[in-house]
């Protein structure tokens, strides 16, 4: 396996494959059940800078300047997902916006946003699911908002594209369909075989059954080891780096309250600036 893959910025698999506009037409045509026309312009500008965490989005687009899509591909359920495309959208339009105007009176016209998740890994999922950012908004019904009148909110369109699930979609897009199957054909290797291995068996069977062959041979080994990353960090790091996070969290609450008993705060005051409760500030 290659090992030389820049981690710092990086595209995945399905954002190389889907890197062209002939390609990208064809995608949201089938996703949508339209047909794009062909002389519609596309203008791809998913962020290639590093954001959040050193992770990039998989795909932005405009459809003549009046739709912006969003597409990201996820092998794993991510409730996220809707708070992570708010902070992508808002520097999509960063670039595709002439900041200058902002400040001028006349309402100044922005294309559409359209949020779409295509999932294909091995949990369960339905074929078609709708995640909102208004889910994670702490409850203040009693304080101010009536349910579903809030001042923001971002609905994101998720499709599972697991081998033949939505298949009317996969009938659509060739290149979709394709990819969906050599997921697949990972997945299947990989629960009898080392994942490193497991994609290596199915890229040298989907070249050897003339699936997706001309991609998997031009980019060839490097290929395999940067899907072998992004399935390895969906499937394993998100969660290591959560618990990681949750362990440095409780770890600088607890130095934070022996600072404060040693200056001789009260209990009750370091519960409520550490959240602790009084039992575990008393075992400090």
């Amino acid at each position: 396996m290659c090992s030389n893959v820049n981690r710092k910025h990086k595209d995945s698999v399905f954002s190389v494959l889907f890197s062209e506009p002939k390609v990208l037409r064809e995608l949201y045509s089938a996703i949508e059940g339209i047909d794009v026309p062909q002389d519609a312009v596309i203008d791809i500008n998913t962020l290639s800078d590093v954001l959040f965490m050193k992770r990039i989005n998989d795909l932005s687009f405009t459809i003549d300047n009046r739709i912006v899509v969003l597409i990201e591909h996820q092998s794993t359920i991510n409730e996220n997902i809707p708070l992570r495309l708010l902070m992508y959208i808002a520097r999509v339009y960063e670039k595709i916006i002439e900041q200058d105007k902002l400040y001028q009176r006349k309402q100044q016209k922005i294309p559409t946003p359209e949020f779409i998740v295509l999932y294909n890994g091995k949990e369960e999922y339905p074929d078609k699911k709708e995640l909102r950012l208004s889910a994670a908004f702490k409850d203040i019904t009693s304080i101010k908002f009536p349910e579903n009148e809030y001042p923001l909110e971002l609905i994101v369109k998720v499709y599972n594209i697991s081998y033949g699930r939505n298949q009317e979609i996969l009938n659509r897009c060739e290149t979709l369909e394709n990819y969906s199957f050599f997921i697949g054909k990972v997945n299947e290797y990989s629960e009898k075989l080392p994942l490193d291995k497991a994609v290596k068996t199915a890229v040298e069977y989907c070249i050897e059954h003339d699936i997706l062959k001309e991609f998997l041979m031009k980019h060839g080994e490097e290929a395999m080891s940067v899907l072998f990353w992004d399935i390895s960090m969906e499937e394993y790091g998100e969660i290591r780096a959560e618990e990681a996070y949750e362990d440095g969290m409780e770890a600088e609450r607890d130095s934070i309250a022996r600072n404060l008993l040693t200056e001789g705060s009260t209990p009750e005051f370091i519960q409520k600036v550490t959240g602790l409760s009084i039992e575990q500030i008393e075992r400090l």
